[in-house]
């Protein structure tokens, strides 16, 4: 460990961290700082029976939904672990090229270190170390979600402190409880960002007949998601299109947040009950410290408006939301990568 991390602080290398999320991708550099944020999305063209990249990240995710039959948009990653090894591939190579450019050929294969849910398996972390290496890392090194995720959000992971980090991603829910750089409770809840849009298609098909797409579902959980039903019973207004499922026709028709509220309601509960295990699950003395430390809430999730109240009616205890809840899990990818102070975090195996 000790070579590796002289190693990183060698002039001109371009060692990564790598925040390979379910719905984006973020590549942390080395004294650099976030330098891309593309959604996991790879666009394969098939002619003549031949598969081949055509675009990835940001091109790739405006045809999702919109191409021809010799073109499939695929999203690489499930429930925050890898479901299709070689399209991951490509697009992990494709970024470590975009964040290089022309001077990859100059340098040493970079050392990069990935995120990986706390729930992953041995076979699913293997996954990504292996995607990782035959993308042209020299070494890989994994960090758990939601040690990331506090590190990020500048919590006090190496006191003898307890504290609360819940990372609502776009796959997984990671609910952990963290003292002296390690995890003294975690649970991963599949329920992420994936399963609310899932879950406003899912409303408007039963309740309006309308068949809307993914874009579409994450656009209104994005502008106009909401934990809870507003005061008033209503909130905002939004209007939406889709195909009509009894005419097959296109149709417009207009919602409000109640509705949405009540859409989201069933991943929300999810995760509430998340939390609500985790800290039966918790130690009295660490127990003590998370009513003191509050639980804080990362991920594009976190974003959902009133779920920190809504965690906070139903726990009892403080709850905030991180500075910049998207990026904290890259941020704290990238800190472990460089500060030595948390060295302690990251698994070779």
């Amino acid at each position: 460990m000790g070579s590796f991390f002289s190693k990183f602080f060698k002039f001109g290398s371009r060692n990564m961290a790598i925040d390979l999320g379910t719905a984006n991708t973020l590549v942390y550099v080395q004294d650099g700082g976030i330098v891309l944020n593309e959604p996991s999305v790879v666009a394969i063209e098939t002619i003549n029976g031949i598969k081949r990249v055509k675009a990835v990240g940001d091109d790739a995710k405006m045809m999702m939904g919109k191409t021809p039959d010799n073109i499939e948009a695929i999203r690489p990653l499930r429930d925050g672990v890898i479901a299709d090894l070689d399209v991951a591939e490509e697009m992990i190579k494709h970024f470590i090229r975009k964040v290089n450019g022309k001077r990859t050929s100059m340098l040493s294969p970079p050392e990069i270190v990935i995120c990986v849910p706390s729930g992953a398996t041995s076979v699913e972390k293997r996954a990504i170390r292996d995607a990782a290496s035959n993308a042209g890392a020299s070494e890989v090194f994994l960090i758990l979600e939601p040690m990331a995720a506090a590190i990020g959000a500048d919590m006090p992971v190496t006191e003898p402190v307890g504290s609360m980090v819940v990372d609502i991603g776009g796959g997984t829910t990671e609910v952990a409880v963290l003292s002296l750089r390690g995890l003294a409770y975690t649970t991963s809840v599949r329920t992420g960002g994936d399963k609310m849009d899932e879950s406003i298609i899912s409303y408007v098909r039963r309740h309006h007949n309308l068949l809307i797409g993914d874009a579409t579902a994450e656009r209104i959980k994005k502008d106009y998601g909401i934990a809870v039903v507003p005061a008033d019973g209503i909130g905002e207004q939004v209007t939406i299109k889709g195909r009509d499922l009894v005419n097959g026709v296109p149709k417009e028709i207009t919602i409000n947040q109640a509705h949405i509220a009540e859409a989201l309601s069933e991943p929300i509960a999810a995760i509430v009950e998340g939390v609500r295990i985790a800290l039966e699950n918790t130690a009295p003395e660490l127990a003590a410290d998370i009513v003191d430390q509050g639980i804080v809430l990362t991920g594009g999730g976190a974003l959902i408006r009133g779920l920190d109240e809504h965690l906070r009616d139903e726990t009892g205890l403080p709850v905030s939301v991180a500075e910049d809840p998207l990026t904290c899990v890259a941020m704290g990818t990238g800190r472990a990568m460089e500060d030595p102070v948390y060295r302690g975090v990251l698994m070779t195996a």
